[in-house]
């Protein structure tokens, strides 16, 4: 492997190294930093990029951290990016996991222990919630996509439906909107949502907060 090839793949290894042991938490909540370290700092790929690589990464099996991580990867080096990428994201996790594990079976009976981990908790939810308010803006663009968005959080809240399926399902909905919209002579709810990031660039890294896990 020439070595320059081989720099680049250190860089993208050390890159996703330093981000995974500063969060804590869900995948959801890990975007912010990996946006900013490849969109902002390393300058790998633009907003436009990255929105699309999230939008893939969030409908795909596994946790999101991973699947951006990989996804990412693959698109600066190929195969080895994409494992450069995700073993630097979760070497240190599951290092990190292991220790905390074993420290919490000795102190899991301490009160200031389980404040601790009501207090993490509550922290997680903000970040979520801030990472799914910051994914709206960008795909929530006309009355069918907020349908569409109420529509899921009610179904999974209240009956025992199946993500996966889920998501299919608005695969299939949103193909056949597009169509008929287009058919129609209406405006794409996917051309508003271009015109819409042509003017605001709005995923910077003040938009976010950093803290997640994998």
């Amino acid at each position: 492997m020439p070595m320059n090839n081989f720099r680049h793949l250190l860089n993208i290894f050390w890159t996703f190294l330093r981000i995974s042991p500063l969060t804590f938490g869900g995948g959801y909540a890990m975007l912010p930093a990996i946006q900013r370290e490849v969109v902002v700092t390393n300058k790998w790929m633009t907003d436009d990029e990255m929105s699309e690589l999230l939008a893939i990464s969030g409908a795909a099996p596994g946790g999101i951290g991973v699947n951006v991580s990989a996804l990412v990867g693959y698109h600066l080096a190929g195969i080895r990016g994409a494992v450069a990428a995700v073993v630097g994201i979760t070497l240190p996790t599951f290092f990190i996991v292991i220790l905390l594990s074993i420290i919490y079976t000795f102190l899991q009976s301490y009160p200031k222990m389980q404040a601790i981990m009501e207090g993490i908790h509550a922290a997680i939810v903000g970040l979520i919630a801030a990472a799914a308010y910051k994914m709206a803006k960008s795909s929530i663009v006309d009355i069918m996509t907020l349908t569409a968005a109420v529509g899921t959080v009610l179904l999974l809240l209240f009956l025992p439906i199946s993500p996966i399926l889920m998501v299919i399902f608005g695969l299939l909905v949103g193909i056949v909107v597009v169509f008929l919209k287009q058919h129609w002579g209406m405006k794409s709810p996917i051309k508003k949502q271009e015109d819409a990031m042509a003017g605001d660039k709005s995923n910077r890294p003040a938009d976010y907060f950093i803290a997640d896990g994998i």
